[in-house]
C-alpha cells in the first residue's frame, strides 16, 4: 500500500496555505494547543469516511459545511487538498497524485470535485461533480503496474487503508471495555471497541504479534501475566471479552479492572504491533494518561511501527519528543492566525543538542512550536 508522500491543504479550518508539505516514514507533530495539529488529523479521518461514502453524514456530525472553511466562506469559497503517494514496495514506481476540492451548497453541504493522476501523467476526472466521493468505486480497479487504470485502485487502497486511532475515551462504558462481536476481528477499528475480538484473533492466527503485544503491557504493568478473553454465548451469537489474569493468582479480572492509562497503553501496543498494519497510522495525543517509562516504551513501538508503515504523531508530550531524532519533527504553530508546519532544522540545533534534549528545546521555545502572542 501507498504512502503520503506530499499533501497540500487549503482552505481547511485553521490551515490557510499548506502546500506540498512532505511526509516521511515517521512524523512528529508538536505544538502549543490551538496551533492546528488537530485540524491536520482531521482532514485524515475526513478522507477515510469519503473513501466509505460517508463524506456527507461526517460533515454533518461535524457541525455543518459552514464550519469547515478558513475563517468562513466569504474568505474562503472553496477547500482545496491534495495527496501524492508512493509506495514503499515494487508494486508501483514513482508517485500517484489525488487531488480535490470542496465547494459549498446552498443548503450547507459540500460537493465534491476529483481529479487523480499518475506519474508524469496529466490529471484525470473522476466524473462530474458529486455529493459523495468516488473513492469507494474504484477499488476493485485492476491495480495493473505501469498503466494509468490502477491509479483508483492504489489510491482508495491507500486512503481507505489508514487509520487515525483515538483512544482517549476509557470510561468505564467505553466500547473498548465491553464485549464485542467475535467475528468483528478483520481490523483494529479506530475506537479499539473490537480490541477483543481482534487480540483473540491474533492469539489465534498471529502468535508472535500477540505475544509482542503480551510483551509490552508486561513491561509497565508487571503484575500483568496474560489475556484470557473469555467468549460469551447469546444464543448464535458469540462475544469476546477483554478479561485478564494477573501474576500468582486465578481471579478473573475483568476490562474494568484496567486503569485509563494501561488501558490507553494495550490499545496503543495493539495498534501499534499489528501484524499488518494499516498504510498509514495517525494518533492524536497518545502520551495523555500514560507513566513517564510507558510513554518511553510508546516512543519505542512508534519507531517500530514506521519501519513496517507510516505513521503520524501529534503531541504535547516533552518527554515522548525526547525519544525522537530531530528530522522526524514537525513544528504547528500559528502565524498571523493560520496554521503553519515546518520541519525542524537539525543543523541549527546541532550545538544545542549537545547540552540538551529536544523537550527542553521545546519548553524553552527554541523549537519555536510554543504558545504565541500575536
Amino acid at each position: 500500500m501507498g504512502e503520503i508522500k506530499r499533501i497540500t491543504i487549503k482552505g481547511f479550518k485553521s490551515i490557510k496555505s499548506l502546500e506540498d508539505f512532505e511526509l516521511g516514514h515517521l512524523n512528529v507533530i508538536i505544538g502549543a494547543n490551538g496551533a492546528g495539529k488537530s485540524n491536520f488529523v482531521q482532514v485524515f479521518k475526513m478522507l477515510n469516511a469519503m473513501s466509505m461514502k460517508g463524506f456527507q453524514s461526517y460533515i454533518f456530525e461535524n457541525g455543518g459545511a459552514k464550519n469547515f472553511p478558513y475563517n468562513g466562506f466569504k474568505e474562503t469559497p472553496k477547500l482545496e487538498f491534495g495527496f501524492e503517494f508512493t509506495s514503499r514496495s515494487s508494486y508501483s514506481e514513482g508517485s500517484n497524485f489525488y487531488n480535490f476540492t470542496l465547494k459549498p451548497t446552498p443548503d450547507m453541504r459540500f460537493i465534491i470535485e476529483e481529479t487523480r493522476g499518475y506519474r508524469n501523467s496529466s490529471y484525470r476526472l473522476y466524473g462530474p461533480p458529486d455529493l459523495e466521493s468516488r473513492l469507494a468505486d474504484e477499488k476493485d480497479e485492476k491495480a495493473t503496474v505501469g498503466i494509468s487504470n490502477g491509479v483508483g485502485h492504489f489510491i482508495y487502497d491507500a486512503i481507505s487503508h489508514w487509520m487515525v486511532y483515538h483512544f482517549h475515551d476509557t470510561s468505564l462504558l467505553a466500547p473498548m471495555r465491553t464485549p464485542e462481536l467475535k467475528e468483528d476481528n478483520k481490523y483494529l477499528r479506530s475506537d479499539a471497541s473490537n480490541i477483543a475480538p481482534f487480540l483473540l484473533y491474533l492469539k489465534n492466527y498471529f502468535p508472535e504479534n500477540y505475544k509482542a503485544i503480551v510483551y509490552a503491557v508486561k513491561a509497565i504493568m508487571p503484575f500483568f501475566d496474560d489475556f484470557t478473553l473469555d467468549i460469551e454465548k447469546h444464543g448464535p451469537q458469540e462475544d469476546v471479552s477483554l478479561t485478564w489474569h494477573q501474576v500468582g493468582t486465578d481471579f478473573p479480572f475483568q476490562s474494568f479492572h484496567f486503569s485509563d492509562g494501561a488501558m490507553r497503553f494495550i490499545c496503543l501496543a495493539t495498534a501499534l504491533l499489528q501484524p499488518i498494519p494499516p498504510s498509514t497510522i495517525i494518533i492524536d495525543e497518545p502520551e495523555l494518561g500514560l507513566h513517564p517509562a510507558a510513554i518511553e516504551l510508546l516512543a519505542n513501538l512508534i519507531e517500530v511501527a514506521s519501519r513496517n508503515t507510516q505513521v503520524i504523531v501529534a503531541t504535547q508530550s516533552p518527554l515522548l519528543l525526547n525519544q525522537f531524532d530531530v528530522e522526524n519533527v514537525i513544528i504547528a504553530k500559528r502565524k498571523a492566525g493560520a496554521t503553519t508546519l515546518s520541519r525542524v532544522d537539525g543543523e541549527q540545533l546541532k550545538l544545542w543538542l549537545e547540552e540538551y534534549s529536544l523537550g527542553d528545546l521545546w519548553i524553552k521555545d527554541i523549537l519555536q512550536g510554543g504558545i504565541s502572542h500575536e
